[in-house]
């Protein structure tokens, strides 16, 4: 076979044309649409006065933090970012500790049992945390008194069914080989998992943080209902509470709301920036030689 085979049919592989320009003209315009809400966001964020106007998508006046400052004076932002990052942590940390553990355990031990318990996980899925918010409730406050503590706002979500799912299906693909060849060697089981399987999953781990990461962070509903004091609230509740109570009184709220949700979507827009590239797809067999 010729060496120039394959450069010509990937030549002819190529879309010609219109086809050539078509498709990075509707991707581009499918970007700039998701784009434009956040956008409007940060742009309103820094208006003086609001302009909910298709004008207002450039807007003619100067731009302000005045909104920020206004939203720092009633919401103490960096005390709110604190107890968000903390809950935030800590359901982080769960879910990987929990989820590493439990999709190793489904994927490669074998026990009695196995199969109904992965069930067991699919299942709790499709269960909606509002069906569980009052017994959680009762259990978290009245039973534990966890109520305004960090705990109580972390229990919750310490358990990832997802983290456990996307876990088990990056280990399934692990070699077998992989896994005897430690065991031959005197690994014990917790020494496999960390010195075998968990540098061949990383693009997992990346993906459980950045998705763990954006559902605790925007919670509203279980902080709202175990915090009372408003040092313990998390920037989403204060926020919520920042717009039925004070946002009134400002010369701007319309600003300062969107100012604060500029602060809230930050850190999980820069994470998704920080890890973009590390999502990519490993050549798991790659360990194994033969």
């Amino acid at each position: 076979m010729s060496a120039t085979t394959p450069v010509r049919e990937e030549l002819e592989r190529r879309p010609k044309g219109a086809s050539r320009w078509l498709v990075p003209a509707v991707l581009t315009l499918g970007a700039l649409a998701f784009l434009l809400p956040f956008y409007l966001m940060v742009i309103g964020s820094l208006q003086a006065e609001p302009d909910t106007s298709l004008s207002g998508l450039v807007p003619s006046g100067g731009l302000t933090t005045a909104n920020y400052a206004a939203i720092d004076g009633s919401v103490d932002l960096w005390r709110t970012l604190l107890n968000s990052g903390v809950i935030t942590g800590g359901a982080i940390l769960g879910t990987l500790v929990f989820g590493v553990l439990a999709g190793y355990a489904l994927a490669v031990l074998q026990f009695r049992g196995r199969g109904t318990l992965f069930a067991m996980v699919l299942l709790v899925q499709v269960i909606p945390f509002q069906l569980l918010t009052i017994p959680l409730y009762v259990l978290t406050v009245r039973t534990y008194g966890l109520a305004d503590s960090y705990l109580g706002m972390v229990l919750p979500f310490l358990v990832n069914t997802t983290a456990v799912f996307v876990f088990r299906q990056f280990f399934l693909q692990l070699p077998p080989d992989l896994f005897s060849a430690a065991r031959i060697d005197g690994a014990s089981e917790l020494r496999v998992l960390w010195s075998v399987a968990l540098p061949l999953v990383r693009p997992a781990l990346l993906t459980v943080v950045l998705l763990t990461f954006i559902g605790p962070w925007n919670e509203f509903l279980w902080p709202f209902l175990v915090t009372k004091e408003a040092d313990m609230q998390p920037l989403a509740v204060a926020l919520a509470n920042y717009t039925a109570n004070v946002a009134a009184t400002t010369s701007n709220p319309y600003g300062a709301v969107l100012a604060g949700s500029v602060v809230l979507a930050a850190p999980a827009v820069g994470l998704f920036l920080l890890f973009q590239r590390h999502f990519t797809a490993t050549n798991l067999s790659a360990g194994v030689k033969g």
